[in-house]
């Protein structure tokens, strides 16, 4: 039997790669359409709760492209304590396989692929279910992902101006505030307050890192024509929340209704979100089966937990711009 190599990715290939603006959005957005079509096994994500005193636990996802011709499995942990490691809170893997044959094909470092497919689904739903003339985005949250939430919505939706971060931590928004203000053209600048951030913001994104739930994103402040994206793992959303919504859109009623987590765990525990609520699923839009925004006054609410299946359409694309840049170290595998 002839030898089986595979190729590994490490954080620093990935960053030399260079992926931005459309060449993240685009492999995200195509799996998105072929979810929508039926063309990929979707698994719920499970959770593993390591114990030990652990303040943490890890997510595994699993999926398969199998016109693509790969299968995947991602490990990513989310440990909110790390900043005082001087650790990311979220760090993660992802192995590559065939889908016909089970031979490895790649190990990566999905870092950098959670942060960014995360930020390219809030685009895409930007791009299908925010107002086309929004000007304010409101961001909770100054973790990885935001950064490419922020980027990427101001890159699907240019007529954004002004864009307001908040997060628990003074120096974090800041940071961040001050990084996205050079490079965007919009005017970036952190906010002390929750509300001073949501309550006029045409699209609000809520990513908080909350140890319990608690209602801090207060369903008043939600104008007429708002977007609202909520994912934190912990909810931080009032009850209501759906109650004032005209279209609720979830990435995959599969993952809204599994394990213990969400920003809207207690609405789908409580039947307020149920699947017959739904508007649609982001793929059902993205594939043209469902309309998207209808009315410059919808307020729109979408909730994504997270997909294998974009972490897999976005590491298969690392991997192919990676061997045209000769990036990556080819493994043993036996």
């Amino acid at each position: 039997m002839a030898g089986i190599e595979l190729t590994y990715l490490s954080g620093a290939d990935v960053d030399r790669l260079g992926l931005a603006g459309d060449a993240v959005l685009d492999p995200v957005s195509d799996v998105l359409a072929a979810q929508g079509r039926g063309d990929v096994v979707l698994e719920p994500r499970v959770h593993l709760f390591p114990g030990a005193g652990a303040d943490g636990h890890f997510n595994v996802l699993r999926g398969s492209l199998p016109r693509d011709g790969v299968a995947g499995v991602k490990v990513v942990g989310d440990f909110v304590d790390n900043g005082r490691l001087g650790l990311p809170s979220e760090l993660a893997l992802l192995l590559l396989m065939d889908p016909t044959t089970g031979v490895p094909i790649a190990i990566v470092d999905a870092t950098a692929i959670t942060a960014m497919r995360t930020g390219a689904v809030t685009a895409i739903g930007g791009r299908h279910l925010a107002r086309a003339d929004s000007r304010v985005l409101g961001h909770i949250g100054s973790r990885g992902t935001a950064e490419w939430n922020v980027r990427l919505l101001c890159h699907v939706l240019p007529s954004i101006e002004e864009v307001r971060i908040h997060s628990r931590t003074p120096e974090s928004r800041t940071a961040l505030a001050e990084r996205l203000d050079a490079e965007l053209d919009a005017d970036v600048r952190a906010v002390d307050g929750w509300e001073e951030c949501v309550r006029g913001a045409d699209v609000v994104v809520e990513a908080s890192r909350l140890g319990e739930p608690e209602p801090l994103l207060r369903t008043a402040w939600i104008g007429p024509g708002t977007l609202v994206v909520p994912y934190g793992t912990v909810s931080a959303v009032e009850l209501d929340l759906t109650d004032a919504m005209d279209k609720i859109v979830v990435d995959d009623w599969g993952q809204a209704h599994a394990g213990p987590l969400g920003a809207l765990r207690a609405h789908v525990d409580s039947g307020r979100l149920t699947a017959e609520r739904l508007h649609a699923e982001l793929s059902q839009i993205v594939c043209g089966d469902r309309p998207g925004r209808e009315r410059n006054d919808e307020r729109i609410l979408l909730w994504h937990r997270g997909l294998s299946t974009t972490d897999i359409a976005l590491g298969r694309a690392m991997l192919e711009r990676a061997r045209d840049m000769g990036i990556g170290t080819r493994l043993p595998y036996r």
